[in-house]
């Protein structure tokens, strides 16, 4: 055994140190303040760093779109960068970098969300740049067009040339009957191709405005000094209307679907999606720790079986949203080995689902699980932009108060909740499955990686 150095003994306190900060209550270190024009801010000081993650979020996605109308969100998320009446197009990100920061920004179905990290001593360039344009955006006609064209190739490039991400796309569609989560954050090539300057400036009318935002701060700062200028900067702005985000909710599916999709690729490609609740359901956290059961580490069941042991597989996967706003998908992925029969491979992850659903597991591999969770939960707060990142995304999904759970919750998961929420959840009748076909690939074409994010590149 090596002897414990003064080094080793620094290291793991320090580590601690981490975890029980990190553990610490939200809710006694995070200052809320609403506007009196309905915007929200929320305020983490941290000093561990003289840097600043500054976020606005705005509750506005995929889901608030209508058919005929698919991407909206991501194209005015693009449009957000052309300028304002102060601020010629592209400025932005130019002003941000020369002053030593970066920003981007990302849309997904439950919002879109703008960032910017930068020295602490610097905080009030982001501020009155986010409150410029959330109210004084210029959208033109050449800029609109120019950028619908990078859209459209964006799509062919990140899913239409993309085996994988074709395959979940209409997975989802199949999946989805009746909730917006049916199309892609990206929208329809068809919806792209006709937009209208015009629904841009709607959407833009409708949803940015500060009773739809949510301004998120962490970093090295005083509330008392940052909030008056938080306030100055944003509480003139009109208050707006909050649009509805009530959805209809997707009815209890009557049997499997399954869906083929042949495209140009390497390899087959297995994926299932069964309906799962969200982090409004007590069940979300069995569902988290079942997940990580399966899939989590080289130790987990899935590789075990399908990887290591029955040599049937590349990899093997599970995806879980918690804080998604509307109940969504519990979704498996397979990559077969070349030569795999993608019926023997679903064969095999059936049967690893049907050993969790019969057989309880042991507290040993559930407090692996568990741990895996908590260090993963606690370890990434240790980034400024993901402590930020994790108030915004609960707070649109439930409440930010709701991270407080997180831990405790997925502590008091107990063997028989997991076989309950797989025996519950993963049954065939709730199942869409999706498998692509192969076809020859054209010779010297590349396939690109898969991309699932759907954000504004920097150039």
């Amino acid at each position: 055994m090596r002897p414990v150095t003064a080094q080793m003994i620094s290291f793991m306190l320090s580590s601690l140190l981490v975890i029980s900060s990190a553990e610490a209550l939200m809710k006694e270190h995070v200052h809320e303040k609403v506007l009196s024009n309905g915007l929200k801010v929320l305020l983490l000081e941290n000093h561990k760093a003289p840097v600043v993650t500054f976020q606005v979020w705005y509750r506005v996605g995929s889901r608030n779109e209508e058919w005929g109308k698919t991407g909206l969100s991501h194209m005015l998320e693009h449009m957000m960068f052309k300028g304002t009446k102060s601020v010629p197009p592209e400025e932005f990100s130019r002003i941000i970098q020369e002053n030593g920061g970066n920003d981007n920004a990302f849309t997904s179905s439950d919002y879109t969300a703008y960032f910017e990290n930068i020295s602490a001593d610097r905080v009030q360039i982001p501020i009155e740049l986010e409150s410029d344009r959330m109210q004084n955006l210029m959208l033109r006609e050449n800029d609109f067009l120019t950028e619908r064209q990078v859209v459209m190739e964006e799509r062919r490039l990140r899913t239409d040339d993309n085996p994988k991400a074709s395959l979940f796309e209409q997975l989802a569609a199949t999946a989805f009957q009746i909730q917006p989560y049916h199309w892609p954050t990206i929208g329809w090539m068809e919806d792209i191709r006709r937009f209208a300057l015009e629904d841009l400036k709607t959407h833009y009318r409708t949803y940015y405005n500060p009773v739809n935002a949510i301004v998120v701060v962490v970093g090295d700062f005083k509330v008392e000094e940052i909030l008056p200028v938080i306030e100055k900067a944003f509480a003139s702005i009109p208050e707006g209307k909050a649009p509805d985000q009530k959805k209809d909710e997707e009815q209890p599916q009557a049997g499997e679907r399954r869906i083929i999709v042949k495209k140009e690729a390497q390899l087959p490609y297995l994926m299932m999606a069964y309906h799962v609740p969200n982090l409004r359901d007590p069940d979300s956290y069995a569902l988290e720790v079942l997940s990580a059961v399966l899939s989590s580490g080289k130790s987990s069941r899935l590789y075990q079986s399908l990887v290591r042991e029955g040599q049937l597989a590349l990899s093997a996967d599970t995806d879980y949203s918690l804080v998604s706003r509307d109940p969504g998908l519990f979704s498996l992925t397979v990559e077969p080995l070349p030569g795999k029969d993608v019926g023997e491979v679903e064969k095999a992850l059936n049967q690893e689902i049907e050993r969790i659903q019969k057989t309880q597991i042991g507290q040993h591999e559930l407090d692996k699980a568990k741990n895996q969770l908590e260090a993963a939960f606690l370890y990434g707060q240790d980034s400024l932009f993901y402590q930020a990142m994790l108030l915004a995304q609960y707070e649109i999904a439930a409440d930010w108060r709701s991270i407080d759970d997180y831990i405790q919750s997925i502590r008091k998961v107990t063997p028989e909740d997991v076989m309950r929420v797989a025996n519950r959840y993963l049954v065939p009748d709730n199942r869409t499955a999706g498998i692509p076909i192969p076809l020859p690939v054209t010779k010297g074409k590349r396939l690109p990686a898969s991309d699932s994010s759907t954000g504004r590149s920097i150039k």
